[in-house]
């Protein structure tokens, strides 16, 4: 592959990029030493150095510095060093000095077994002296390197590397994402190219005089395992920070951060002024460890800064949401106001329904070349909608529940689905000789592949399309069987056995990918379930049936994550659900270590629990371009098999804190006024989401499908709440549950999962030592807009894990058991029930 890579202009490992001006000028004098290379001057070595040069000869004679590159080991670390002198008579300024980082990233004309095998995913942490970048092997299993700061080498900004794009093995591409330069100073590019945007660290430079030198570097450690990444960077005496429940706050929950480091902190600040407060606690158990309460109180991004007495600046990076209820209001409403596409002259059937739309204009989307996104299908189409039915489940809504009754009988059915129950590529289509009076923009180029006309975009052969429309059935199914009174079109019967039909055409044979593991289709396993406590074995067990025939499939295969796309992080969701469902222990931990090798736990909000997706901007965002993107779908979808794999497995904390990071990531796409964006886009020059909608349907459903409270009792910090505040643990744990749906509970030390399909809840006391839980339930989740009362709580209880001396909890009060839920009687709108063995 290298050989392919040899040309001026290409970055390796080595290489070393710079802008400087002498001090008193205005304008930046480039260097960099891939654009015209030329054989560097080799130096002695001795001691600890392997290998130096100096790198004038590959470098412009404008660049005012005298680099030298140096290969050291140290204490049996190897460490790549650049003395960086000032050969002028007069001070420098440094306003960008970068290493590019090259790793084995290129999947081009590779197999999958190569892929997996030889290929890795690198991800930062920009934390300035706290900094570092995780680079993980595919399989998941194999050590990851860790690269750490050498001295005072801040990882202060994090930029994209442009090369040509043109030849093998096709840099910026689906199957080459690219490399990444990390940035120990940043001004000459946050006061030129980065001029418009809030870059992720304060921006500096740092000035040389006449002859001095300056070192920086970076430095390269294995860790045992992912798992291990953090206790590595203890080792090698770095910062450790460790946010509760992660970097994604609610203004409703009080976040936790640890600090681990030598030095003592010396003082903490935050940007903007009075988005976070902190305050100490005394809740960490472990020596070193120091404890934070940390209350959010302004909407957005905000970088706390955290100065250590040794001078060291670590930086950790938050997003700030609305209360979490709220925000799933918000986003409800919306999507049925302000995306609610009501037109009798529309030819193409899409009326009514929740259409794409574009945040920048403030308008909903119906014209776009790529015809799955003003069509209503494609994650792309179908997300809007889909985010719509599936924000019923869990918070619904009447006046929202009366439209969509509204979509899914006239729209959903009829026009999108098919009465043979297969489902169109696209309703909208570019097929001007069959709609001559229809104005397609003239402003737009429809000469690409993905201006489909009308026989393309009614083609019923992507078996992806067919997950959504049978998620947002049985999303208003679960609303007509848990809130009767908000339904008026259709039964739930009527809901439930749409979705079964679709899922049966879906594996029919018609339809393409079928075998694939595709996305959201955790829903097809809960709809299953469903089917069971209502007693329905025969269309339970055709769903069961076609199920494992996929499963059989996957279980024959060492890299069963096969997708429309060279390599991707969508199949695994799919590959887990039904794999742990049939007992199929091996292809489950092959697709759960393959999610953790690019589904990253790192101090940053946009990082953190962030799976590896850098193409769908492509197909689905309205800025087009191959970059890794933030809080993609593959965030919500990801999450579901690695909470999953918690919840069997209640002391594996690393799942917990990924999991959760990745399920909490959908809340920040959405905006102070409802509006979702696909992603958002982590080049340093645009820092900002995305103005379409796109496809963060999927994203919301995993959100939906796997977000609660998690109450664990951690070696190292106590008892602690994911999408929670803990306000008591004596003599019992009480838990005020602040997650967005309030619908599920995880206690950890009992390994019971706790639901609610009607209601919401709002009190969690567990007592260790009687081993009983009481639970309050409320009929609407407080901190919500208009959201539909419940007439009584519906209490599912399951174990999810075998625990020495625990088993099923079950209610000391006599309640009615109604499909596998028990009904909780609500007086003044909430219900008390306690549980226990």
């Amino acid at each position: 592959m290298m050989e392919k890579r040899q040309s001026n202009g290409q970055y390796h490992l080595g290489d070393l990029t710079f802008r400087v001006r002498k001090v008193g000028s205005t304008a930046w004098v480039n260097g960099d030493t891939s654009t015209a290379r030329r054989a560097v001057t080799a130096l002695s070595t001795s001691g600890t150095t392997l290998a130096a040069a100096n790198l004038s000869p590959t470098l412009p004679s404008s660049s005012l510095l005298d680099i030298t590159r140096r290969w050291v080991v140290q204490d049996d670390v190897l460490q790549l060093l650049f003395d960086v002198t000032n050969s002028q008579n007069t001070a420098v300024e440094i306003g960008s000095l970068g290493i590019p980082l090259e790793f084995n990233n290129i999947f081009t004309d590779r197999t999958a077994a190569e892929t997996n095998e030889l290929c890795s995913l690198f991800d930062p942490y920009i934390g300035q002296d706290a900094g570092y970048v995780q680079v993980t092997p595919l399989l998941g299993t194999l050590p990851p390197l860790v690269v750490l700061p050498v001295g005072k080498s801040p990882l202060e900004g994090w930029r994209f590397l442009p090369e040509s794009t043109s030849a093998d093995p096709f840099y910026q591409s689906q199957t080459f994402e690219g490399l990444y330069e990390w940035q120990f100073h940043t001004l000459a590019y946050a006061q030129n190219e980065w001029a418009q945007v809030t870059p992720w660290n304060a921006a500096t430079s740092t000035t040389l005089q006449a002859g001095q030198t300056r070192t920086y570097g970076v430095q390269f450690h294995l860790a045992p395992s992912i798992r291990d990444i953090e206790r590595t960077i203890r080792s090698a005496h770095r910062p450790v920070a460790v946010g509760i429940p992660g970097y994604i706050l609610p203004m409703d929950q009080i976040g936790k951060l640890f600090l681990n480091y030598s030095s003592a902190v010396q003082s903490i600040s935050v940007s903007p002024s009075g988005a976070l407060t902190w305050s100490p606690n005394n809740e960490a158990k472990t020596a070193g460890l120091v404890g934070y309460s940390i209350t959010p109180h302004t909407w957005g991004r905000v970088r706390l800064s955290i100065t250590y007495t040794d001078g060291t600046l670590q930086t950790v990076h938050y997003y700030v949401t609305n209360g979490a209820t709220q925000t799933i209001s918000d986003l409800g409403n919306f999507l049925t106001t302000s995306q609610w596409f009501n037109s009798t002259t529309d030819p193409f059937l899409r009326s009514p329904s929740v259409i794409s739309y574009d945040r920048e204009v403030d308008a909903v989307v119906k014209d776009d070349p790529r015809a799955w996104i003003p069509g209503l299908s494609d994650e792309a189409g179908a997300g809007s909608w889909l985010a719509a039915t599936m924000k019923q489940y869990v918070q619904p809504n009447a006046a929202e529940v009366a439209k969509l009754e509204q979509f899914a009988t006239k729209i959903l059915w009829g026009s999108i689905q098919n009465k043979d129950g297969t489902v169109k590529k696209s309703v909208y289509f570019y097929q001007p000789t069959l709609l001559p009076s229809y104005p397609y923009p003239t402003t737009i180029f429809w000469g690409n592949w993905w201006s489909w006309n009308r026989a393309a975009s009614f083609a019923t052969d992507r078996a992806y399309d067919y997950v959504h429309v049978a998620a947002a059935y049985w999303a208003l199914y679960r609303v007509a069987r848990n809130y009767p009174s908000l339904v008026s079109v259709q039964t739930w019967q009527w809901y439930l056995n749409q979705a079964v039909f679709t899922i049966t055409t879906m594996t029919g044979g018609r339809a393409g990918f079928a075998n694939d593991g595709l996305m959201g289709e955790t829903v097809i396993r809960l709809l299953l379930d469903d089917l069971k406590r209502e007693g329905l074995t025969a269309n339970a067990t055709l769903v069961e049936n076609r199920m494992k025939t996929r499963e059989n499939v996957w279980a024959g295969e060492r890299y069963p994550f096969g997708s429309e796309m060279a390599w991707d992080s969508t199949g695994q969701e799919g590959v887990y659900a039904w794999a742990t469902f049939f007992n199929d222990t091996q292809t489950a931990t092959n697709a759960l270590n393959s999610i953790l090798a690019y589904q990253p736990l790192i101090p940053h909000w946009g990082y953190n629990g962030n799976a590896r997706r850098y193409w769908d901007n492509i197909y689905g965002g309205k800025l087009q371009r191959i970059e890794r993107q933030i809080h993609h779908y593959g965030s919500g979808l990801n999450a579901l098999p690695l909470i999953s794999a918690f919840e069997a497995s209640p002391t594996d904390y690393y799942l917990l804190r990924v999991g959760f990071g990745g399920m909490s990531g959908p809340l920040s796409n959405i905006d102070q006024g409802g509006f979702a964006s696909a992603s958002f886009h982590s080049f340093a020059d645009t820092l900002k989401w995305d103005g379409y909608s796109g496809d963060y349907g999927p994203n919301f459903s995993g959100h939906s499908m796997g977000t609660g409270t998690f109450i664990i009792n951690h070696p190292d910090f106590g008892w602690q709440a994911f999408g929670g505040n803990v306000i008591s643990t004596s003599p019992a744990v009480q838990v005020q549950i602040r997650d967005s749906v309030r619908r599920r509970v995880y206690i950890a030390p009992l390994g019971t999962l706790l639901t609610v399909d009607a209601g919401a809840f709002s009190l969690i006391s567990y007592n260790p030592s009687a081993q009983t839980v009481t639970v309050t339930i409320t009929s609407v989740p407080d901190g919500a807009t208009a959201a539909a009362g419940a007439p009584h709580g519906r209490l599912v209880i399951e174990q999810k894990a075998t625990i020495r001396g625990v088993t099923l909890l079950k209610p000391t009060a006599n309640l009615a058991l109604d499909a596998g839920a028990y009904n909780v009687p609500f007086r003044s709108g909430s219900g008390t029930v306690t549980l226990s063995m």
